[in-house]
């Protein structure tokens, strides 16, 4: 690979990550020395607890400096019990449990720091993997420039192994490329002179020279890294909950606490309370699934732009779509052969089929599929033009054929018009052959394959009650694709604007999805509860949405819904059991059960258990998808 090293800065610690880690290892050192002069060298209290005097000096000050700040502020967290700890041990003389209370609030800081480094490492493979440089093509020279200089339609040379810096087309050379890490397809893609390639791919053995379609910037790989940057630094609601359970959990701990003092007479288990109720795994285990589930829908080609998503996708209730390349493929496919009596239907499909492989015309690719779908061999043709005005003529088996339009063809003979099908929704393409009428060929955008499936379990396996689609496209086209899906519900022939009325209206009435893919989708999609892009055909809606389907598949909404429910239900776990454990721990603390320092080992131990389930949220489970 040549200079592929990444060209994004290292992110760099923060001052405040930096500060606690290092009040924690200076905790956890001076705790193991206290442990070592009190019960391996047998000295006097005021040489033991020298080490637990620099510990609530040097790391206890500067966290309750910190949590003093937060209660002007009016921030009332669960943290706030560690600084009501650390103080009564202090009163009270229980050295030992206040450098373990310092240990654990500064500890638990960098354990989560840790844990969401983890969760996140798919975000920073993505940076690390960003080349540097370019080979640019120019005079029959090959120089090596910065991303920076690359302009639009640059020829750039992709040496073996070389990472695609910019989305582009081939123009010389034949090979493949491993798209897997942007698509989730564990497929090598063949490329050749008129093939697409996407920035961040990885060249195969062949070097490939390609012509440059969007700037780096701009490309599929660098939109990737904005909207996942876009998404770390986004707080969802769902985080927003635990801090307001943090807010109620801090006076019933607080209250638990002093109701033990004042029943028992002894402050010893007011402390002990407070310690184990310190600090809540909540505020652990939240942000970590939370992240977890972003990494993992990184890895299914999902890109989670607002976090707040994997929340509200589970309360909706009306399924909006789009039809054009969102529950269709987005090109004609040969739905209809009408032949007429004097040819066989066989010899048509594969004689216009041969002639097709030389015209670029949008159905001639449908054409193709068709004939390679029955598996036909194609015949050599000669004499191939295309002249305006006539379509694409050629000689194939000693037959002319021509294909040709409707409305071209009764420019030129409009004799035919009587033999030629009444019209129809959709397109069509006209076939003579030795100049006689021989076949009319019907197309559709079809719907993708798994559309019927993915629209019928979505009542089925999900809480949706209500399916439509909204289209700007003509009424005969919506129904026939509703028809074929199974939604009952449409609207079509629709602007932007009527779009967005119409979104605005449902989301009035339910949480509203809406999955499209073109420009004309974004305002809608903003407007829904949940915007889905699906594709990356318009930058425009990939902004607009909240989360981009970087595949063109709707088995990948699926899987977005299936890891948003299953984020939902290990945060809950996280937190909950977490608190569970803590109220029982404080229940024997309060009945004197647990001393101040177990109690500390113990609530450790509980946030420890809840971020390990919490990080479950980062590897995918067996099943991630329920459709058939």
């Amino acid at each position: 690979m040549k200079n592929n090293s990444s060209s994004l800065p290292e992110k760099t610690t923060p001052l405040w990550l930096r500060k606690t880690t290092l009040i924690a290892g200076c905790s956890l050192l001076c705790i193991l020395t206290y442990l070592i002069l009190r019960f391996a060298i047998h000295t006097s209290p005021q040489i033991y607890n020298i080490p637990l005097w620099i510990t609530l000096t040097l790391g206890g000050i500067p966290l309750l400096y910190d949590l003093i700040r937060k209660l002007f502020k009016g921030e009332f967290g669960s943290d706030l019990l560690g600084g009501i700890s650390i103080i009564t041990s202090l009163l009270l003389g229980e050295y030992l449990a206040g450098s373990i209370i310092v240990l654990m609030l500064s500890g638990g800081e960098a354990l989560e720091s840790y844990a969401l480094t983890s969760a996140s490492s798919v975000l920073a493979a993505l940076a690390k993997r960003m080349p540097s440089i370019a080979h640019r093509k120019q005079n029959h020279e090959i120089l090596d420039i910065s991303l920076e200089e690359v302009a639009l339609n640059d020829l750039l040379v992709l040496y073996p192994h070389d990472i695609c810096p910019v989305d582009g087309i081939v123009t010389e050379g034949h090979g493949s490329m491993d798209e897997s890490f942007l698509t989730g397809e564990p497929f090598q893609m063949t490329k050749t002179s008129g093939s697409p390639v996407i920035s961040g791919a990885i060249n195969g053995e062949s070097a490939l020279t390609i012509t440059t379609k969007k700037l780096p910037a701009d490309s599929r790989y660098s939109k990737i890294m904005e909207v996942m940057r876009e998404s770390e630094n986004k707080r969802p609601q769902l985080q927003r909950l635990g801090d307001r359970l943090g807010a109620f959990y801090t006076p019933f701990a607080l209250l638990v606490a002093l109701t033990a003092w004042v029943i028992s007479g002894e402050t010893i288990r007011f402390l002990a309370v407070l310690v184990i109720a310190t600090p809540c795994p909540l505020l652990l285990a939240i942000p970590i699934a939370i992240i977890g589930s972003i990494s993992l829908c990184a890895r299914r080609a999902i890109i989670i732009k607002s976090p707040i998503v994997l929340e509200q996708i589970s309360s909706c209730q009306t399924a909006i779509f789009d039809k054009t390349g969102t529950l269709t493929y987005g090109e004609p496919k040969l739905t209809e052969q009408i032949v007429s009596a004097d040819f066989l239907p066989l010899d048509v499909l594969t004689w216009v089929a041969s002639l097709e492989r030389y015209s670029k015309h949008p159905l001639a690719r449908a054409i193709l599929a068709a004939a390679n779908d029955a598996k036909m061999t194609l015949l050599n043709a000669s004499d191939v033009s295309e002249k305006p005005g006539q379509g694409l003529i050629g000689t194939i088996a000693s037959h002319q054929i021509q294909v040709t339009s409707r409305n071209k063809l009764l420019e030129q003979k409009f004799n035919l018009a009587n033999q030629l099908p009444p019209l129809s929704g959709g397109l069509e393409c006209v076939i003579l052959i030795d100049d006689r009428y021989a076949a009319t060929f019907r197309f559709r955008d079809a719907p993708r394959a798994e559309s019927r499936s993915f629209i019928d379990h979505l009542t089925l396996k999900h809480p949706f009650k209500k399916t439509m689609i909204i289209s700007g496209d003509r009424e005969s086209e919506v129904q026939y694709l509703a028809h074929q899906v199974g939604i009952s519900e449409i609207y079509a022939e629709k602007s932007p604007e009527e779009k967005l009325a119409l979104v605005r209206q449902e989301t009035q009435a339910a949480k509203t999805l809406y999955v499209g893919d073109g420009i004309n989708d974004a305002p809608a999609m903003m407007a829904a509860t949940v915007g889905i892009a699906i594709g990356q055909n318009s930058d425009v809606t990939a902004e607009a949405a909240g989360v981009v389907i970087m595949d063109n598949s709707l088995k990948k909404v699926d899987e977005f819904m299936h890891i948003s429910r299953r984020m939902r239900i290990i945060a809950l776990q996280s937190a909950v059991g977490g608190m569970s454990l803590s109220v029982i721990g404080m229940l024997f603390a309060a009945t004197g059960h647990l001393s101040p320092v177990n109690g500390a080992i113990t609530q450790e131990i509980i946030d420890v258990l809840a971020v390990l389930n919490a990080l479950r949220a980062a590897f995918p489970p067996k099943v991630i998808h329920d459709l058939t």
